[in-house]
């Protein structure tokens, strides 16, 4: 998969890839149908294991020659050591963990960084359906209240307030719209909050 091919299945997912360095380990928390690593694998020389529990996504996984371990990242992360990989991916998978401090505290010790996204909940199509009395339900929040996989609703300040209380260090906070970063009122415009952080 090249570059182009990314940016139109997944325009998010182009933009964090300039994140992750060439050559690097990377470990993909979440990842889904593993188009992520596959770009990284086969654009960026980069090497890594993918972590899905969906049953369904596992054989399409493996038809990309994504090496996926299929596991509840909620039960930890014990089989990797500490620092084992340059970068740890947690895309768009974190408002579904119930224990969104102890997922945060292993991405930090497995990886010496980290990137995570997330919907932002603070965008303003979000505010204004929450105004009419409706849950959000949008491009980034696909779901109804009661079908959806998220267990956490969160801003881009409550993930800085967080990350400073597990001892995390942010390194990049960008909004993104249709993978596009905002540069202008971002907890407003911008519907996936992205953050990459190291620990302190």
């Amino acid at each position: 998969m090249n570059f182009d091919q990314l940016s139109s299945l997944r325009p998010d997912l182009a933009f964090i890839a300039h994140w992750v360095r060439g050559q690097s380990q990377v470990l993909d928390l979440g990842c889904g149908d593993g188009v992520m690593l596959d770009y990284l694998q086969s654009d960026k020389q980069c090497a890594g294991y993918g972590v899905e529990i969906d049953d369904s996504k596992i054989p399409v996984c493996v038809a990309r020659g994504v090496s996926v371990i299929q596991q509840d990242m909620e039960a930890g992360l014990t089989l990797f050591a500490d620092n084992a990989f340059d970068t740890v991916l947690c895309l768009s998978a974190l408002q579904m963990m119930k224990n969104v401090e102890g997922v945060l505290r292993d991405i930090a010790r497995v990886g010496r960084e980290a990137i995570v996204s997330f919907p932002n909940f603070a965008y303003w199509p979000h505010r204004v359906a929450l105004l009419r009395g409706r849950m959000p339900v949008s491009k980034s929040l696909p779901y109804e209240w009661y079908d959806t996989p998220n267990l956490r609703c969160a801003t881009i300040k409550d993930f800085e307030e967080l990350a400073n209380e597990v001892g995390l260090e942010v390194l990049e906070c960008v909004a993104l719209h249709d993978g596009q970063p905002i540069s202008v009122l971002p907890n407003w415009r911008g519907s996936l909050a992205v953050f990459r952080f190291r620990k302190k």
